[in-house]
């Protein structure tokens, strides 16, 4: 194998993707990922890192440009650490995604099974319902923005294309907030100043719910706040103030203070109401999230039956399921999802639901002691994926149907070859593009075992 040096330049054509949307390259057999290029171009690559298990490159000179270029909607594409995949045409990222999501079950699940659709967005800007900006200190003022890519250094964006145009004006107002009150930003060497987070959640009415994080109260300046910012801000239906004072990166953590308005906010899922509160999960593309969710319902419940929702979080799924199924059971380990999915079954008047307050194993082992045996088990864990012991745990209920939501192809490819030593395989999938413009992609399968 040839040596490759950084700042050596190469001609090469991009023949790929990482997982993160970056270009591939191959020079002297190795691997080379160069960011914001296009599979079919030719570039003069400077490489910038070598290291025994990859090399990254620049691209510096474009000689030859694909067809599927566009040039990126937003100015700070390629600076913030976001939308990774700006470049591409729309057509461009689903066929990047679809093919991500069939190599990991490939390579890392081992299965045969190829999954053959990818469900595009309708809309591929404004579609988050949730936002998260950080907020720091930039030339002696406030600003509220994202990380710049591979690093906590705060870059100020005022206009977000991913987020609903009434949460980047929420967060404005909060900065403006701060300026005129002399409340700081949190600085995370000295441990000094206030405010940390702003997240948002925006509903189909546009209405917004603000969480602000800091590291402490904002005193008398309080009742300045819940007067002016909903002044300003009409389409505030609730401010929470959470007080984080950990030091880590968490954002959500500490004790919530609802300063005005409601605790949680709603919103409609597949005709259904939920009331969704800071801490609980719930998906940031509505529209796609239904088309998701019937996919998971439709492998779960084709007949009825007895169907298990791990990870049920604030209930959309179980929800939806209870059109389906004739009996919906629903375990979260997250004590305030667990009351807000209840609440929520309450409010949509169904009564062949339930929850309980659970892990994985918990559920399985109160289920086997009441005598139910689910017909299908649905999981939609996080990034990270399932533990062992909640496979072992699904493995010990024995469900003739296990359907999988997943956000993340690698993890559940992972556990797809997991669960075939309990004999489940692939039968059927579909990937769902929720995150358009970034590199994320949802993937729902249904796996089976033989008869």
């Amino acid at each position: 194998m040839t040596d490759l040096r950084k700042n050596e330049v190469f001609t090469c054509e991009i023949t790929g993707y990482t997982a993160q949307g970056a270009g591939v390259a191959h020079i002297h057999d190795r691997a080379v990922f160069v960011p914001e290029t296009v599979a079919g171009e030719t570039w003069e690559v400077k490489l910038v890192r070598v290291t025994a298990s990859a090399v990254y490159g620049k691209g510096i000179n474009l000689l030859s440009p694909a067809p599927a270029r566009v040039t990126p909607a937003c100015p700070l594409a390629g600076k913030c650490g976001g939308c990774a995949v700006q470049h591409l045409s729309y057509e461009e990222e689903l066929r990047m995604k679809l093919d991500h999501v069939n190599d990991t079950l490939h390579r890392i699940g081992k299965s045969p099974f190829t999954v053959d659709e990818i469900i595009g967005a309708d809309d591929i800007y404004r579609y988050r319902n949730k936002g998260i900006a950080a907020v720091g200190t930039i030339d002696g003022h406030a600003a509220a923005g994202f990380y710049r890519a591979r690093s906590h250094d705060i870059l100020p964006v005022a206009n977000c294309l991913l987020q609903s145009e009434a949460s980047n004006h929420v967060n404005a107002a909060v900065v403006r907030w701060m300026e005129e009150n002399g409340v700081s930003p949190y600085d995370e060497q000295t441990g000094k100043g206030a405010v940390r987070h702003l997240f948002t959640r925006t509903n189909r009415l546009g209405q917004v719910h603000l969480t602000i994080v800091s590291a402490r109260g904002f005193g008398d300046k309080t009742a300045k706040l819940v007067k002016e910012l909903p002044e300003a801000c009409p389409e505030l239906c609730g401010i929470v103030l959470c007080v984080n004072k950990s030091r880590g990166n968490s954002v959500l953590d500490g004790q919530f203070h609802l300063l005005w308005g409601s605790e949680t906010i709603s919103e409609q899922l597949c005709g259904h109401r939920f009331d969704i509160s800071p801490q609980s999960f719930f998906q940031i593309n509505p529209p796609q999230a239904e088309r998701l969710y019937q996919k998971a319902v439709e492998y779960a419940a084709p007949n009825g039956g007895t169907v298990l929702d791990l990870y049920c979080g604030t209930g959309t799924i179980s929800l939806c399921l209870a059109g389906r199924a004739d009996r919906v059971i629903g375990a979260e380990i997250v004590p305030e999802a667990v009351e807000n999915a209840r609440k929520n079954a309450r409010k949509n008047g169904l009564e062949t639901v339930e929850f309980i307050c659970a892990d994985a194993g918990q559920a399985a082992q109160a289920l086997a002691d009441r005598g139910i045996r689910p017909d299908a088990v649905v999981v939609d864990p996080p990034r990270k994926g399932m533990y062992e012991n909640t496979i072992a745990a699904i493995g010990e209920m024995s469900p003739g149907r296990l359907v999988y939501v997943s956000c993340d192809p690698a993890t559940l490819a992972r556990d797809v070859q997991r669960l075939g030593a309990f004999g489940y395989a692939v039968t059927a999938g579909c990937a769902v593009d929720m995150f358009p413009r970034t590199h994320h992609v949802e993937t729902v399968i249904l796996m089976e075992k033989p008869l």
